[in-house]
Order: structure tokens, then C-alpha cells, then sequence
């Protein structure tokens, strides 16, 4: 994966940048599996780099995630959905 713009092949799913759709439980294993290829090829891209950082940030950002939403015009969900989950993922890659 590069700086730019990475698409998962055939899912439409956006790795780096806006996350635009992940609707399956397939297209999320495909992101999680791009986030650590993207992690190994790019680790000066991840604010936290190794795993107990980037739990740490995950589990921060899920308390924060309603600004998240805010900011965006959006409610924060009350379920999370497959798509919900790949936005967490996504953000725990540099959030402090």
C-alpha cells in the first residue's frame, strides 16, 4: 500500500483516507487485513504502532466518538454496525 488512496480489491473499501463503506463482515476482514499490511509497509503513518498503544487509542476514541459524529452532522449509532467497528479501527491508527 501506498500514501495514496488504497482500495480493498473488489469491495470498494477505502483503507486510507475516508472510510466509505463497510457493510459485510467480509469487507471488514478485508480492512483489518489491509490496516496491517498498511501498518508493516508505512509504521511512521501509525501514531500507535504497536498493539497495547493502538488499544489504548481505540478504546479512547469510542469514549470520544460521539464528537466524532457530531462533527460530521451524524448521530453517534447505538448499535454499531460492520461499518461503525472499520471507523473505530481506522481512527485508533492515530488517535492520541
Amino acid at each position: 500500500m501506498n500514501k495514496a488512496t488504497t482500495v480493498a480489491p473488489a469491495t470498494g473499501v477505502e483503507l486510507n483516507g475516508q472510510l466509505l463503506e463497510t457493510l459485510s463482515r467480509e469487507d471488514l476482514a478485508v480492512l483489518v487485513r489491509g490496516f496491517a499490511d498498511d501498518s508493516r509497509r508505512n509504521p511512521d503513518e501509525w501514531e500507535n504502532r504497536d498493539l497495547p498503544s493502538y488499544l489504548e487509542a481505540m478504546a479512547a476514541w469510542i469514549e470520544d466518538m460521539d464528537g466524532y459524529y457530531r462533527n460530521r452532522g451524524e448521530v453517534a449509532p447505538d448499535q454499531p454496525t460492520w461499518k461503525t467497528l472499520g471507523q473505530i479501527l481506522r481512527a485508533a491508527k492515530v488517535y492520541e
